[in-house]
Protein backbone atom coordinates (compact mmCIF):
# COMPACT_ATOMS: atom_id res chain seq x y z
CA UNK A 1 0.00 0.00 0.00
CA UNK A 2 1.08 3.71 -1.28
CA UNK A 3 2.53 5.33 2.22
CA UNK A 4 0.66 8.53 2.97
CA UNK A 5 4.19 11.34 3.10
CA UNK A 6 2.10 14.23 3.76
CA UNK A 7 0.46 15.35 7.38
CA UNK A 8 -2.73 16.31 5.54
CA UNK A 9 -2.87 13.29 3.17
CA UNK A 10 -5.09 10.39 3.44
CA UNK A 11 -5.97 6.99 2.86
CA UNK A 12 -8.43 8.52 -0.16
CA UNK A 13 -5.34 10.83 -1.30
CA UNK A 14 -3.51 7.61 -2.41
CA UNK A 15 -4.78 6.54 -5.31
CA UNK A 16 -3.31 2.47 -4.70
CA UNK A 17 -5.47 2.44 -1.11
CA UNK A 18 -8.30 3.95 -2.67
CA UNK A 19 -8.65 1.44 -5.17
CA UNK A 20 -7.40 -1.49 -2.96
CA UNK A 21 -10.75 -0.40 -1.47
CA UNK A 22 -12.80 -0.36 -4.31
CA UNK A 23 -11.18 -3.94 -5.12
CA UNK A 24 -12.45 -5.55 -1.50
CA UNK A 25 -15.89 -4.30 -2.16
CA UNK A 26 -16.25 -5.28 -5.70
CA UNK A 27 -14.78 -8.41 -5.00
CA UNK A 28 -17.69 -9.43 -2.65
CA UNK A 29 -20.50 -8.08 -4.99
CA UNK A 30 -18.74 -10.42 -7.51
CA UNK A 31 -19.66 -13.42 -5.74
CA UNK A 32 -23.39 -11.94 -4.40
CA UNK A 33 -23.43 -12.03 -8.23
CA UNK A 34 -22.56 -15.01 -8.55
CA UNK A 35 -25.30 -16.56 -6.21
CA UNK A 36 -28.06 -14.39 -6.82
CA UNK A 37 -28.11 -15.72 -11.02
CA UNK A 38 -26.72 -19.60 -9.63
CA UNK A 39 -29.83 -21.18 -10.52
CA UNK A 40 -30.81 -19.46 -13.95
CA UNK A 41 -28.17 -21.44 -16.43
CA UNK A 42 -29.71 -24.65 -14.33
CA UNK A 43 -33.67 -23.78 -15.25
CA UNK A 44 -34.19 -26.79 -17.23
CA UNK A 45 -32.78 -28.79 -14.59
CA UNK A 46 -34.97 -27.59 -11.71
CA UNK A 47 -38.02 -28.32 -13.88
CA UNK A 48 -36.89 -31.95 -14.66
CA UNK A 49 -35.05 -32.89 -10.92
CA UNK A 50 -37.37 -30.19 -8.59
CA UNK A 51 -40.31 -29.98 -10.53
CA UNK A 52 -40.07 -25.91 -10.92
CA UNK A 53 -42.66 -24.93 -13.39
CA UNK A 54 -42.05 -21.32 -15.24
CA UNK A 55 -44.55 -20.31 -12.69
CA UNK A 56 -42.35 -21.60 -9.68
CA UNK A 57 -39.18 -20.95 -11.18
CA UNK A 58 -40.70 -17.05 -12.10
CA UNK A 59 -42.29 -16.99 -7.71
CA UNK A 60 -38.60 -17.94 -6.91
CA UNK A 61 -36.75 -15.67 -9.05
CA UNK A 62 -38.96 -12.20 -7.68
CA UNK A 63 -38.70 -13.64 -4.51
CA UNK A 64 -35.41 -12.20 -4.20
CA UNK A 65 -36.64 -8.94 -3.56
CA UNK A 66 -39.93 -9.44 -1.53
CA UNK A 67 -39.09 -8.41 1.91
CA UNK A 68 -36.91 -5.40 0.31
CA UNK A 69 -40.58 -4.10 -1.61
CA UNK A 70 -43.15 -5.24 0.92
CA UNK A 71 -41.85 -4.91 4.31
CA UNK A 72 -39.35 -1.94 3.13
CA UNK A 73 -36.27 -3.58 4.57
CA UNK A 74 -34.60 -1.69 1.65
CA UNK A 75 -35.56 1.88 4.18
CA UNK A 76 -34.70 0.22 6.89
CA UNK A 77 -31.46 -0.60 5.07
CA UNK A 78 -31.12 3.06 4.23
CA UNK A 79 -31.80 4.20 7.97
CA UNK A 80 -29.17 2.08 9.45
CA UNK A 81 -25.94 3.05 6.61
CA UNK A 82 -26.89 6.50 7.34
CA UNK A 83 -26.92 5.82 11.25
CA UNK A 84 -24.31 3.29 11.30
CA UNK A 85 -21.78 3.99 8.39
CA UNK A 86 -20.56 1.84 5.75
CA UNK A 87 -18.35 -0.47 7.73
CA UNK A 88 -21.33 -2.13 10.30
CA UNK A 89 -23.91 -1.70 7.61
CA UNK A 90 -21.11 -4.32 5.21
CA UNK A 91 -20.61 -6.48 7.63
CA UNK A 92 -24.40 -6.69 8.44
CA UNK A 93 -25.07 -7.21 4.54
CA UNK A 94 -22.59 -10.05 4.21
CA UNK A 95 -24.11 -12.01 7.31
CA UNK A 96 -27.65 -11.70 6.28
CA UNK A 97 -26.67 -12.88 2.63
CA UNK A 98 -25.09 -15.78 4.10
CA UNK A 99 -27.79 -16.61 6.29
CA UNK A 100 -30.68 -16.78 3.40
CA UNK A 101 -28.02 -18.59 0.97
CA UNK A 102 -27.22 -21.25 3.76
CA UNK A 103 -31.39 -21.66 3.89
CA UNK A 104 -31.51 -21.52 -0.10
CA UNK A 105 -28.80 -23.90 -1.06
CA UNK A 106 -30.64 -26.37 1.80
CA UNK A 107 -33.86 -26.23 0.07
CA UNK A 108 -32.48 -27.46 -3.56
CA UNK A 109 -30.54 -30.67 -1.61
CA UNK A 110 -31.70 -34.12 -2.09
CA UNK A 111 -31.23 -34.27 2.19
CA UNK A 112 -34.80 -31.93 1.78
CA UNK A 113 -36.34 -34.25 -0.11
CA UNK A 114 -38.77 -36.29 1.36
CA UNK A 115 -38.08 -35.04 4.88
CA UNK A 116 -40.72 -33.82 7.25
CA UNK A 117 -39.93 -30.47 6.47
CA UNK A 118 -40.61 -31.00 3.02
CA UNK A 119 -44.35 -32.38 3.82
CA UNK A 120 -44.76 -29.64 5.93
CA UNK A 121 -43.75 -26.71 3.55
CA UNK A 122 -46.35 -28.77 1.12
CA UNK A 123 -48.99 -28.92 3.56
CA UNK A 124 -48.80 -25.24 4.53
CA UNK A 125 -48.04 -21.63 3.24
CA UNK A 126 -50.82 -22.10 0.62
CA UNK A 127 -52.72 -19.26 1.49
CA UNK A 128 -51.17 -16.09 2.46
CA UNK A 129 -54.19 -13.30 4.16
CA UNK A 130 -53.92 -9.72 2.55
CA UNK A 131 -51.14 -10.97 0.25
CA UNK A 132 -53.14 -13.51 -1.48
CA UNK A 133 -56.21 -11.17 -1.69
CA UNK A 134 -53.71 -8.18 -2.89
CA UNK A 135 -52.53 -10.84 -5.47
CA UNK A 136 -48.49 -10.20 -4.55
CA UNK A 137 -48.54 -13.51 -2.51
CA UNK A 138 -44.36 -15.01 -2.22
CA UNK A 139 -46.37 -18.24 -2.24
CA UNK A 140 -49.22 -20.21 -4.18
CA UNK A 141 -51.22 -23.62 -3.87
CA UNK A 142 -49.30 -26.00 -5.45
CA UNK A 143 -46.08 -24.73 -5.54
CA UNK A 144 -43.35 -27.05 -5.34
CA UNK A 145 -42.27 -27.71 -1.31
CA UNK A 146 -38.19 -27.22 -2.58
CA UNK A 147 -39.26 -23.75 -4.47
CA UNK A 148 -41.10 -22.46 -1.20
CA UNK A 149 -38.32 -22.83 1.50
CA UNK A 150 -35.85 -21.93 -1.67
CA UNK A 151 -37.89 -18.63 -1.78
CA UNK A 152 -37.82 -17.77 1.74
CA UNK A 153 -34.17 -18.31 1.24
CA UNK A 154 -33.81 -16.37 -1.63
CA UNK A 155 -35.84 -13.24 0.28
CA UNK A 156 -33.07 -13.56 3.49
CA UNK A 157 -30.31 -13.09 0.62
CA UNK A 158 -32.18 -10.89 -1.15
CA UNK A 159 -32.19 -8.48 1.78
CA UNK A 160 -28.67 -8.47 2.24
CA UNK A 161 -27.74 -8.33 -1.58
CA UNK A 162 -29.54 -5.09 -1.67
CA UNK A 163 -28.24 -3.84 1.43
CA UNK A 164 -24.82 -4.31 0.30
CA UNK A 165 -25.69 -2.99 -2.90
CA UNK A 166 -26.33 1.04 -1.35
CA UNK A 167 -23.65 0.38 0.91
CA UNK A 168 -20.93 -0.11 -2.00
CA UNK A 169 -22.40 3.01 -3.54
CA UNK A 170 -21.84 4.80 -0.29
CA UNK A 171 -18.65 3.22 0.20
CA UNK A 172 -17.81 4.70 -3.55
CA UNK A 173 -18.89 8.07 -2.93
CA UNK A 174 -16.83 8.43 0.20
CA UNK A 175 -13.56 6.99 -1.23
CA UNK A 176 -13.92 8.55 -4.46
CA UNK A 177 -15.39 11.90 -3.80
CA UNK A 178 -13.90 14.86 -5.95
CA UNK A 179 -12.12 12.28 -7.57
CA UNK A 180 -12.89 9.36 -10.30
CA UNK A 181 -16.27 8.45 -8.81
CA UNK A 182 -17.97 7.64 -12.10
CA UNK A 183 -14.70 5.77 -13.47
CA UNK A 184 -14.88 3.64 -9.54
CA UNK A 185 -18.81 2.76 -9.97
CA UNK A 186 -18.28 1.65 -13.85
CA UNK A 187 -15.69 -0.33 -13.19
CA UNK A 188 -17.08 -1.84 -9.05
CA UNK A 189 -19.91 -2.95 -11.93
CA UNK A 190 -18.01 -4.06 -14.69
CA UNK A 191 -15.98 -6.67 -11.91
CA UNK A 192 -19.34 -7.38 -10.15
CA UNK A 193 -20.91 -8.51 -13.12
CA UNK A 194 -18.22 -10.81 -14.35
CA UNK A 195 -19.74 -13.11 -11.67
CA UNK A 196 -23.21 -13.73 -14.07
CA UNK A 197 -20.30 -14.92 -16.55
CA UNK A 198 -18.87 -17.08 -13.75
CA UNK A 199 -22.49 -18.36 -12.36
CA UNK A 200 -23.60 -19.38 -16.42
CA UNK A 201 -20.04 -21.09 -16.96
CA UNK A 202 -19.48 -23.07 -13.48
CA UNK A 203 -23.22 -23.19 -12.44
CA UNK A 204 -24.16 -26.37 -14.80
CA UNK A 205 -20.90 -28.17 -14.33
CA UNK A 206 -21.12 -28.56 -10.59
CA UNK A 207 -24.91 -29.55 -11.19
CA UNK A 208 -23.70 -32.65 -13.73
CA UNK A 209 -20.36 -33.37 -12.08
CA UNK A 210 -19.79 -36.85 -11.68
CA UNK A 211 -22.00 -37.70 -14.15
CA UNK A 212 -24.99 -37.46 -11.92
CA UNK A 213 -27.33 -34.37 -11.75
CA UNK A 214 -27.59 -32.39 -8.88
CA UNK A 215 -28.89 -29.24 -8.56
CA UNK A 216 -27.82 -28.65 -5.07
CA UNK A 217 -23.70 -28.44 -6.03
CA UNK A 218 -24.56 -25.40 -8.00
CA UNK A 219 -26.22 -23.68 -4.92
CA UNK A 220 -23.05 -24.83 -2.53
CA UNK A 221 -20.41 -23.27 -5.19
CA UNK A 222 -22.51 -20.10 -4.58
CA UNK A 223 -22.27 -20.26 -0.95
CA UNK A 224 -18.50 -21.02 -0.37
CA UNK A 225 -18.41 -17.64 -2.33
CA UNK A 226 -20.49 -15.57 0.13
CA UNK A 227 -18.15 -16.78 2.85
CA UNK A 228 -15.04 -15.17 0.96
CA UNK A 229 -17.33 -11.99 0.21
CA UNK A 230 -17.90 -11.70 4.25
CA UNK A 231 -14.34 -11.98 4.91
CA UNK A 232 -13.23 -9.53 1.43
CA UNK A 233 -16.19 -6.70 3.84
CA UNK A 234 -14.11 -7.86 7.16
CA UNK A 235 -11.14 -6.31 5.70
CA UNK A 236 -12.60 -3.06 4.27
CA UNK A 237 -14.18 -2.89 7.80
CA UNK A 238 -10.60 -1.93 8.81
CA UNK A 239 -8.89 0.22 5.83
CA UNK A 240 -12.31 2.04 6.32
CA UNK A 241 -12.03 2.56 10.10
CA UNK A 242 -8.15 3.82 9.32
CA UNK A 243 -9.24 6.59 6.78
CA UNK A 244 -12.40 7.46 9.34
CA UNK A 245 -9.28 8.03 11.65
CA UNK A 246 -7.27 10.09 9.96
CA UNK A 247 -10.42 12.30 8.97
CA UNK A 248 -11.71 12.73 11.91
CA UNK A 249 -15.00 11.59 10.46
CA UNK A 250 -18.11 9.94 12.31
CA UNK A 251 -20.79 8.55 10.25
CA UNK A 252 -23.10 7.16 12.53
CA UNK A 253 -22.28 10.42 14.71
CA UNK A 254 -22.12 13.50 12.89
CA UNK A 255 -25.72 14.93 11.50
CA UNK A 256 -27.28 12.15 12.36
CA UNK A 257 -30.39 11.03 10.20
CA UNK A 258 -34.06 11.77 10.48
CA UNK A 259 -36.75 10.21 9.16
CA UNK A 260 -38.04 13.49 7.76
CA UNK A 261 -35.06 13.96 5.40
CA UNK A 262 -36.83 11.33 3.04
CA UNK A 263 -39.90 13.85 2.10
CA UNK A 264 -36.75 15.91 1.15
CA UNK A 265 -35.18 12.95 -1.09
CA UNK A 266 -38.85 12.37 -2.36
CA UNK A 267 -39.44 16.42 -3.41
CA UNK A 268 -37.07 16.15 -5.54
CA UNK A 269 -38.04 15.72 -9.41
CA UNK A 270 -34.78 14.73 -10.55
CA UNK A 271 -34.69 11.62 -8.24
CA UNK A 272 -37.79 10.98 -9.03
CA UNK A 273 -37.05 10.73 -13.05
CA UNK A 274 -33.71 8.85 -12.07
CA UNK A 275 -35.11 6.40 -9.57
CA UNK A 276 -37.83 5.35 -12.52
CA UNK A 277 -35.08 5.32 -15.34
CA UNK A 278 -33.18 3.04 -12.91
CA UNK A 279 -36.18 0.45 -12.27
CA UNK A 280 -37.18 0.41 -16.27
CA UNK A 281 -33.33 -0.71 -17.00
CA UNK A 282 -32.71 -3.04 -14.42
CA UNK A 283 -36.38 -4.92 -14.84
CA UNK A 284 -35.32 -5.04 -18.23
CA UNK A 285 -31.93 -6.80 -17.55
CA UNK A 286 -32.27 -8.84 -13.92
CA UNK A 287 -35.40 -10.55 -14.67
CA UNK A 288 -34.40 -11.05 -18.06
CA UNK A 289 -30.97 -12.84 -16.85
CA UNK A 290 -33.24 -15.06 -14.69
CA UNK A 291 -34.64 -16.68 -18.46
CA UNK A 292 -31.85 -15.88 -21.01
CA UNK A 293 -30.06 -19.25 -20.92
CA UNK A 294 -33.70 -20.77 -21.59
CA UNK A 295 -34.54 -18.39 -23.72
CA UNK A 296 -31.25 -19.42 -26.19
CA UNK A 297 -31.92 -23.41 -25.52
CA UNK A 298 -35.50 -22.87 -26.94
CA UNK A 299 -34.70 -20.42 -29.95
CA UNK A 300 -31.00 -22.10 -31.27
CA UNK A 301 -30.21 -25.22 -32.48
CA UNK A 302 -28.12 -27.52 -30.17
CA UNK A 303 -26.38 -30.53 -30.93
CA UNK A 304 -26.14 -32.78 -28.06
CA UNK A 305 -22.39 -34.04 -27.14
CA UNK A 306 -21.63 -37.51 -26.52
CA UNK A 307 -20.56 -38.22 -23.14
CA UNK A 308 -16.79 -38.34 -23.14
CA UNK A 309 -16.20 -35.84 -25.93
CA UNK A 310 -13.14 -33.11 -25.74
CA UNK A 311 -15.43 -30.19 -26.18
CA UNK A 312 -17.79 -31.74 -22.93
CA UNK A 313 -15.14 -31.88 -20.60
CA UNK A 314 -14.57 -29.85 -17.57
CA UNK A 315 -10.78 -29.29 -18.96
CA UNK A 316 -12.66 -26.91 -21.74
CA UNK A 317 -14.75 -24.89 -19.09
CA UNK A 318 -11.78 -24.02 -17.26
CA UNK A 319 -9.71 -23.26 -20.59
CA UNK A 320 -13.08 -21.11 -21.29
CA UNK A 321 -13.02 -19.86 -17.87
CA UNK A 322 -9.47 -18.11 -17.98
CA UNK A 323 -10.10 -17.37 -21.69
CA UNK A 324 -12.79 -14.85 -20.40
CA UNK A 325 -10.71 -13.51 -17.43
CA UNK A 326 -7.89 -12.88 -20.02
CA UNK A 327 -10.52 -10.84 -22.08
CA UNK A 328 -12.00 -8.83 -19.27
CA UNK A 329 -8.12 -8.67 -17.68
CA UNK A 330 -7.03 -6.94 -21.25
CA UNK A 331 -9.89 -5.14 -21.83
CA UNK A 332 -10.49 -3.34 -18.28
CA UNK A 333 -6.42 -2.58 -18.16
CA UNK A 334 -6.33 -0.71 -21.79
CA UNK A 335 -8.02 1.47 -20.07
CA UNK A 336 -5.09 3.26 -17.98
CA UNK A 337 -2.39 2.35 -20.30
CA UNK A 338 -0.82 5.81 -21.33
CA UNK A 339 1.01 4.50 -24.60
CA UNK A 340 -0.73 4.09 -27.55
CA UNK A 341 0.94 0.83 -28.59
CA UNK A 342 0.32 -0.92 -25.11
CA UNK A 343 -3.08 0.25 -25.05
CA UNK A 344 -4.17 -1.40 -28.52
CA UNK A 345 -2.38 -4.40 -28.08
CA UNK A 346 -4.18 -4.81 -24.90
CA UNK A 347 -7.30 -4.50 -27.10
CA UNK A 348 -5.81 -6.88 -29.80
CA UNK A 349 -5.16 -9.44 -27.14
CA UNK A 350 -8.82 -9.08 -25.50
CA UNK A 351 -10.36 -8.85 -29.21
CA UNK A 352 -8.50 -12.33 -30.30
CA UNK A 353 -9.21 -13.66 -27.06
CA UNK A 354 -12.92 -12.72 -27.41
CA UNK A 355 -13.11 -15.00 -30.95
CA UNK A 356 -11.32 -17.77 -29.32
CA UNK A 357 -14.03 -17.66 -26.29
CA UNK A 358 -17.09 -17.29 -29.01
CA UNK A 359 -15.41 -20.24 -30.84
CA UNK A 360 -14.94 -22.48 -27.93
CA UNK A 361 -18.53 -21.36 -26.77
CA UNK A 362 -20.07 -22.41 -30.15
CA UNK A 363 -17.97 -25.89 -30.01
CA UNK A 364 -19.15 -26.65 -26.44
CA UNK A 365 -23.11 -26.37 -27.41
CA UNK A 366 -24.07 -24.62 -24.75
CA UNK A 367 -26.42 -21.69 -24.04
CA UNK A 368 -25.20 -21.17 -21.05
CA UNK A 369 -21.39 -20.60 -22.10
CA UNK A 370 -22.94 -18.70 -24.97
CA UNK A 371 -24.69 -16.09 -22.60
CA UNK A 372 -21.83 -15.96 -19.98
CA UNK A 373 -20.28 -13.88 -22.71
CA UNK A 374 -23.02 -10.87 -21.46
CA UNK A 375 -20.48 -8.83 -19.47
CA UNK A 376 -17.29 -8.99 -21.36
CA UNK A 377 -17.70 -6.22 -23.65
CA UNK A 378 -19.36 -4.19 -20.37
CA UNK A 379 -15.72 -4.73 -18.65
CA UNK A 380 -13.95 -3.17 -21.22
CA UNK A 381 -15.80 0.07 -22.17
CA UNK A 382 -17.57 0.96 -18.63
CA UNK A 383 -14.21 2.70 -17.44
CA UNK A 384 -14.73 4.31 -20.89
CA UNK A 385 -17.68 5.53 -19.97
CA UNK A 386 -16.90 6.42 -16.62
CA UNK A 387 -13.98 8.68 -17.35
CA UNK A 388 -15.67 10.10 -19.97
CA UNK A 389 -18.52 11.39 -17.74
CA UNK A 390 -15.95 12.08 -14.81
CA UNK A 391 -14.49 14.74 -17.08
CA UNK A 392 -16.61 15.65 -20.06
CA UNK A 393 -20.13 14.54 -18.71
CA UNK A 394 -23.05 13.82 -20.93
CA UNK A 395 -24.43 11.39 -18.27
CA UNK A 396 -28.16 12.13 -19.05
CA UNK A 397 -27.16 11.77 -22.86
CA UNK A 398 -26.02 8.18 -22.01
CA UNK A 399 -28.90 6.74 -20.25
CA UNK A 400 -30.72 7.53 -23.74
CA UNK A 401 -28.36 5.77 -25.69
CA UNK A 402 -28.67 2.55 -23.21
CA UNK A 403 -32.62 2.69 -23.93
CA UNK A 404 -31.84 2.62 -27.40
CA UNK A 405 -29.67 -0.02 -27.68
CA UNK A 406 -31.58 -1.77 -24.90
CA UNK A 407 -35.06 -1.54 -27.16
CA UNK A 408 -32.85 -3.28 -30.02
CA UNK A 409 -31.68 -6.15 -28.13
CA UNK A 410 -35.00 -7.11 -26.72
CA UNK A 411 -36.76 -6.71 -30.15
CA UNK A 412 -33.90 -8.81 -31.94
CA UNK A 413 -34.24 -11.62 -29.56
CA UNK A 414 -37.93 -11.46 -29.68
CA UNK A 415 -38.56 -11.89 -33.73
CA UNK A 416 -34.91 -12.58 -35.48
CA UNK A 417 -33.30 -15.34 -33.63
CA UNK A 418 -36.26 -17.57 -33.64
CA UNK A 419 -35.71 -16.93 -37.68
CA UNK A 420 -32.55 -18.54 -37.54
CA UNK A 421 -33.97 -21.83 -35.93
CA UNK A 422 -32.08 -24.77 -37.48
CA UNK A 423 -29.09 -22.37 -38.38
CA UNK A 424 -26.50 -23.27 -35.68
CA UNK A 425 -23.40 -20.92 -37.09
CA UNK A 426 -25.78 -18.03 -37.61
CA UNK A 427 -28.08 -18.08 -34.97
CA UNK A 428 -25.19 -18.65 -32.57
CA UNK A 429 -23.85 -15.36 -33.93
CA UNK A 430 -26.23 -12.88 -33.90
CA UNK A 431 -26.74 -14.33 -30.27
CA UNK A 432 -23.18 -13.27 -29.24
CA UNK A 433 -23.35 -9.92 -30.90
CA UNK A 434 -26.96 -8.91 -29.56
CA UNK A 435 -25.95 -10.37 -26.33
CA UNK A 436 -22.72 -8.48 -26.35
CA UNK A 437 -24.55 -4.72 -27.01
CA UNK A 438 -26.84 -5.68 -24.37
CA UNK A 439 -24.24 -5.94 -22.19
CA UNK A 440 -22.52 -2.76 -23.31
CA UNK A 441 -26.16 -0.71 -22.57
CA UNK A 442 -26.29 -1.94 -19.35
CA UNK A 443 -22.67 -0.98 -18.82
CA UNK A 444 -23.80 2.63 -19.01
CA UNK A 445 -26.12 2.86 -16.11
CA UNK A 446 -23.39 2.42 -13.17
CA UNK A 447 -20.98 5.07 -15.30
CA UNK A 448 -23.62 7.64 -15.99
CA UNK A 449 -26.84 6.80 -13.39
CA UNK A 450 -25.29 5.63 -9.95
CA UNK A 451 -22.69 8.79 -10.04
CA UNK A 452 -25.45 11.24 -10.83
CA UNK A 453 -27.31 10.44 -7.64
CA UNK A 454 -25.05 13.05 -5.51
CA UNK A 455 -25.97 15.64 -7.43
CA UNK A 456 -29.62 15.46 -6.82
CA UNK A 457 -29.40 15.02 -2.60
CA UNK A 458 -27.49 16.24 -0.14
CA UNK A 459 -24.57 14.14 0.97
CA UNK A 460 -25.47 13.22 4.83
CA UNK A 461 -28.44 11.66 3.23
CA UNK A 462 -27.12 9.92 0.38
CA UNK A 463 -27.60 6.35 1.69
CA UNK A 464 -31.17 7.25 2.05
CA UNK A 465 -31.26 8.40 -1.40
CA UNK A 466 -29.82 5.29 -2.89
CA UNK A 467 -31.75 3.25 -0.71
CA UNK A 468 -34.87 4.43 -1.79
CA UNK A 469 -33.81 4.06 -5.59
CA UNK A 470 -33.18 0.50 -5.03
CA UNK A 471 -36.47 -0.10 -3.18
CA UNK A 472 -38.21 1.24 -6.11
CA UNK A 473 -35.91 -0.68 -8.24
CA UNK A 474 -37.09 -4.07 -6.29
CA UNK A 475 -40.72 -3.29 -7.17
CA UNK A 476 -39.63 -4.01 -10.66
CA UNK A 477 -37.23 -6.87 -9.54
CA UNK A 478 -39.74 -8.79 -7.47
CA UNK A 479 -42.41 -7.65 -10.68
CA UNK A 480 -41.40 -8.73 -13.72
CA UNK A 481 -39.48 -12.34 -12.99
CA UNK A 482 -42.74 -13.29 -11.77
CA UNK A 483 -44.32 -11.76 -14.92
CA UNK A 484 -42.20 -13.45 -17.34
CA UNK A 485 -43.33 -16.57 -15.77
CA UNK A 486 -46.74 -16.03 -15.90
CA UNK A 487 -46.69 -14.88 -19.81
CA UNK A 488 -44.53 -17.62 -20.84
CA UNK A 489 -47.13 -20.01 -19.21
CA UNK A 490 -49.93 -18.36 -20.91
CA UNK A 491 -48.02 -18.16 -24.20
CA UNK A 492 -47.77 -22.03 -24.26
CA UNK A 493 -50.87 -23.52 -23.61
CA UNK A 494 -49.80 -26.69 -25.98
CA UNK A 495 -46.62 -26.80 -23.83
CA UNK A 496 -49.16 -26.97 -20.53
CA UNK A 497 -51.31 -29.66 -22.07
CA UNK A 498 -49.18 -31.80 -23.47
CA UNK A 499 -47.01 -31.98 -20.25
CA UNK A 500 -50.12 -33.09 -18.24
CA UNK A 501 -50.90 -35.51 -20.85
CA UNK A 502 -47.72 -36.89 -20.60
CA UNK A 503 -47.05 -36.37 -24.25
CA UNK A 504 -43.83 -34.41 -23.43
CA UNK A 505 -41.49 -34.67 -20.78
CA UNK A 506 -40.45 -32.19 -18.25
CA UNK A 507 -36.84 -32.25 -19.68
CA UNK A 508 -38.47 -31.71 -23.41
CA UNK A 509 -40.86 -28.71 -22.32
CA UNK A 510 -38.21 -26.72 -20.52
CA UNK A 511 -36.55 -26.13 -24.07
CA UNK A 512 -39.44 -25.72 -26.35
CA UNK A 513 -40.94 -22.68 -24.85
CA UNK A 514 -42.10 -19.23 -27.35
CA UNK A 515 -40.57 -16.50 -25.80
CA UNK A 516 -41.92 -13.49 -27.99
CA UNK A 517 -44.36 -12.02 -25.73
CA UNK A 518 -42.23 -12.44 -22.63
CA UNK A 519 -39.17 -10.37 -24.59
CA UNK A 520 -41.51 -7.73 -26.02
CA UNK A 521 -42.64 -6.59 -22.38
CA UNK A 522 -38.76 -6.44 -21.69
CA UNK A 523 -38.39 -3.77 -25.10
CA UNK A 524 -41.34 -1.96 -23.78
CA UNK A 525 -39.92 -1.56 -20.78
CA UNK A 526 -36.67 -0.17 -22.67
CA UNK A 527 -39.36 2.38 -24.80
CA UNK A 528 -40.58 4.11 -21.41
CA UNK A 529 -36.55 4.10 -20.39
CA UNK A 530 -36.20 5.70 -23.55
CA UNK A 531 -38.76 8.51 -23.27
CA UNK A 532 -37.74 9.67 -19.00
CA UNK A 533 -34.53 9.77 -20.29
CA UNK A 534 -35.39 12.52 -22.75
CA UNK A 535 -37.31 14.19 -20.49
CA UNK A 536 -34.30 13.87 -17.84
CA UNK A 537 -32.28 15.87 -20.71
CA UNK A 538 -35.46 18.64 -20.47
CA UNK A 539 -35.49 18.55 -16.70
CA UNK A 540 -31.80 19.04 -16.16
CA UNK A 541 -31.80 21.92 -17.83
CA UNK A 542 -34.36 23.87 -16.16
CA UNK A 543 -33.38 22.94 -12.88
CA UNK A 544 -29.49 22.98 -13.04
CA UNK A 545 -28.69 19.72 -11.84
CA UNK A 546 -25.53 19.38 -13.84
CA UNK A 547 -26.08 15.92 -14.94
CA UNK A 548 -24.48 16.56 -18.11
CA UNK A 549 -21.18 18.58 -16.70
CA UNK A 550 -18.22 16.65 -15.64
CA UNK A 551 -17.95 15.39 -12.49
CA UNK A 552 -14.47 16.27 -11.92
CA UNK A 553 -14.14 19.96 -11.83
CA UNK A 554 -10.80 21.79 -13.72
Amino acid sequence: MTTINNATSTLRDSAAARWTALLLLAMAMFFAYIFMDILSPIKDLMESTRGWDSTAFGTYAGSETFLNVFIFFLIIAGIILDKMGVRFTAILSGLVMLTGACINWYAVTESFMGSSLEHWFSDNLNYIPLFDELGVSPFYAGMPASAKLASIGFMIFGCGAEMAGITVSRGIVKWFKGKEVALAMGSEMALARLGVATCMIFSPVFARLFGRVDVSRSAAFGLILLMIALIMFVVYFFMDKKLDAQTGEAEEKDDPFRISDIGQILRSQGFWIVALLCVLYYSAIFPFQKYAVNMLQCNLTFTHLAEGDFWASNTVTIIQYFVMITIAATAFTSNFSKKASLKYGLLFISLLFLVGYCFIAYKRQSAEAIFAVFPLLAVGITPILGKYVDHKGKAASMLVLGSVLLIVCHLTFAFVLPMFKGNEIGGVTLAFVTILILGASFSLVPASLWPSVPKLVDSKIIGSAYALIFWIQNIGLWLFPLLIGKILKASNPDIVQSLEAGTLSPAEAATSYNYTNPLLMLAMLGLVALLLGLYLRVVDRKKGYGLEEPNIKQ
